[in-house]
């Protein structure tokens, strides 16, 4: 049981620690401490289902349902590309955006509906969560896939909850202004990157 749990873990960890889109808003919105905690949960939970879904057999489903990816797909490139023009703005010129945002952020509504769109519109979560953990999984066999499962979601609660919560402790660099047009930059670069991707399909 617990061999299956770790190898659950390590996999799940190697799956979701990469620099994309739903990270970096995650170390955004960590780093300048606004609606972490929700963030945490809504990327957390979100992985959980996905993971439970993939073990449950629905990735046969989506795996015979292309279609549906694709759909998905778009919005996702869409999203991901409109996103990388507000974080290139943020970056080309701070005061672009609207001076209360600059001094709050963006509402609890709109940070959350943020990332239930990075992670729910993001294809290969679908393709990686969902068939590739689903899959892996069900190799265990019936007894210990679901241990298998419960090491990914351990893992995405331990990894979306270190980069959340410890990204406080780089405030101290984020107190000049210049680092934040820096992380924004980077950001728009691999909120565009991504999009590109998907929206082209390679």
């Amino acid at each position: 049981m617990a061999p299956t749990v770790l190898l659950g873990l390590g996999t799940g960890l190697a799956l979701i620690i990469a620099i994309g889109a739903q990270n970096a808003f995650v170390l955004r919105q960590g780093i300048r401490g606004e609606h972490i905690g929700v963030v945490v949960l809504i990327c957390a939970v979100s992985d959980a289902v996905l993971i439970a879904a993939g073990i449950a057999g629905i990735g046969a489903v989506i795996e015979a349902a292309p279609a549906v990816v694709d759909v998905i797909r778009l919005g996702g490139a869409a999203f991901l590309l409109a996103y990388a023009v507000f974080a290139a703005k943020r970056a080309i010129k701070p005061g672009a955006l609207t001076a209360a945002e600059n001094q709050r952020g963006g509402s609890l509504a709109s940070v959350a509906a943020t990332a239930f769109a990075l992670t729910w519109l993001n294809p290969h979560v679908y393709l990686d969560t969902v068939l590739l953990l689903g899959s892996i999984a069900n190799t265990q066999g019936p007894d210990l896939r679901w241990y298998f499962g419960a090491g990914a979601v351990l893992g995405s609660i331990a990894w979306f909850g270190a980069l959340g919560f410890g990204a406080r402790l780089l405030r101290p660099i984020f107190a000049r202004p210049g680092s934040w047009r820096i992380l924004d930059g980077l950001i728009a670069v691999v909120m565009l990157a991504l999009g590109l991707r998907m929206a082209f399909g390679f």
